[in-house]
């Protein structure tokens, strides 16, 4: 928008905010890079203030979706809204400065606004002409009255009255906390760019034509090829360990395509131009290294986890990825984090009294329905020439007996056939 660049240049600290969605227990990727916004916008001498929609929660913003969205009941809410709070003061630094972050609730404003009261004050400033000319509103106008297409629940097209006043709601939260906070400026991903207007354009015409208010948007962070960032095979990448773990998180970003890392270093770090360039340089020299993955990987993985989150993750990674690892290494991880490790690989289940009886070339075999090997006669000659190995350490002989080995968490046996083929064998 203009005269954004120069209304931060010249007006130190400026209140600026961005609007969070409480419809699930955790924020995403996606939603990162908008905090990522307010990182920067702390770090540059602002205040920014994190908006946790409590009301608009109840709504749906129509922006990017194709259909309605289920609506929320006010205790689920509530609880999403905590622990998102929980996740933001990770990266802003809440306190009493100039500069402190703050999160408020649009709830605390919405309660006591009657439907009446709001049309009156806020309805009757924006016509239904430029309401519809959203982007948002008109892919969602499809048939003239939104025909259900597989029952009630399922739209085709068409938007709710419910959905189509949302851009009204996130514009008078623009309106509010302009008013009581001194907010001046609404940041956002690119596809919130007609909502934010929408608050804009509000300002300016309650305050008669006088009311300063300012937009400003990133891009939505997509792949080369021009999907949406934030989805693994398994789904939503979450910044709740409960929901995604660390390690998960972590082998996320080492993952990414060459062709987007550069990208996604500048957006999710905080890492300088120069210390970027320079590991661009030595990707260049060796892109089987993953040199800039790596450096992504473990930035993000210890601002959104922990240091030592992102350390046991790679640690984690090593052992099945890299040259380390041993057995004390693989006894280092907890549970959850080395089926985590394994979570690909064949996982095999044997009874624990019918394993203990048997030496290792009879459980590679027969005990494990020929899974690993065919018969008991090539496991003992792949385990002659040394290439087995049970957690990490080669098998001496096909003779080592089940009962001597040692169980990872009293029940697990990280077996590796040759150079890349691995097995989690459990004893139950």
């Amino acid at each position: 928008m203009p005269g954004t660049a120069e209304h931060l240049a010249q007006h130190a600290p400026v209140t600026g905010y961005i609007g969070f969605d409480p419809t699930a227990a955790s924020l995403h990727i996606g939603n990162l890079a908008t905090i990522m916004l307010l990182v920067h916008l702390q770090r540059a001498g602002h205040r920014p203030l994190a908006l946790v929609g409590g009301a608009t929660g109840m709504i749906g913003d129509p922006s990017g979706k194709s259909a309605e969205r289920n609506l929320l009941d006010e205790a689920t809410l509530r609880a999403n809204q905590a622990g998102i709070r929980a996740q933001l003061e990770k990266f802003l630094v809440f306190d009493d400065s100039p500069t402190g972050a703050l999160v408020v609730n649009n709830y605390d404003w919405f309660k006591d606004f009657g439907f009446l009261q709001f049309l009156r004050e806020v309805g009757k400033h924006l016509t239904v002409n430029y309401m519809m000319a959203k982007d948002s509103v008109k892919r969602r106008i499809g048939s003239a009255d939104g025909e259900a297409a597989e029952g009630p629940e399922q739209r085709a097209d068409g938007i709710s009255y419910t959905e189509f006043s949302y851009q009204l709601l996130q514009g008078y939260d623009f309106v509010h906390l302009h008013r009581t906070l001194g907010c001046t400026l609404q940041m956002g991903a690119s596809d919130q760019w007609g909502n934010i207007t929408t608050g804009t354009e509000l300002i300016r015409r309650l305050g008669g034509g006088e009311g300063k208010a300012y937009a400003l948007t990133g891009q939505l962070i997509t792949k080369s090829d021009g999907t949406k960032y934030g989805k693994s095979e398994t789904g939503t990448v979450w910044l709740d360990p409960a929901l995604t773990s660390p390690y998960q998180f972590y082998q996320f970003f080492l993952n990414a395509a060459d062709a987007d890392v550069p990208r996604l270093i500048r957006v999710f770090t905080l890492l300088g131009q120069v210390e970027i360039a320079a590991l661009e340089v030595r990707h260049a020299e060796g892109p089987h290294l993953r040199i800039l993955q790596k450096a992504l990987a473990q930035d993000v993985t210890s601002r959104v986890h922990s240091p030592e989150a992102a350390a046991a993750a790679i640690a984690a990674s090593e052992i099945l990825f890299g040259k380390g690892g041993d057995l004390a290494a693989l006894q280092a991880l907890d549970e959850p984090t080395l089926l985590d490790v394994f979570a690909g690989v064949p996982r095999l289940a044997v009874p624990r009294a019918e394993a203990e009886g048997l030496h290792v070339a009879t459980l590679l075999s027969e005990a494990t329905g020929q899974q690993i090997f065919p018969s008991k006669s090539e496991a003992r000659k792949l385990i002659q020439a040394g290439g087995v190995s049970i957690n990490r350490e080669k098998v001496a002989s096909p003779e080592v007996p089940v009962a001597g080995l040692p169980l990872l968490h009293g029940r697990y046996l990280v077996v590796q056939k040759g150079k890349k083929n691995y097995y989690l064998v459990e004893l139950r």
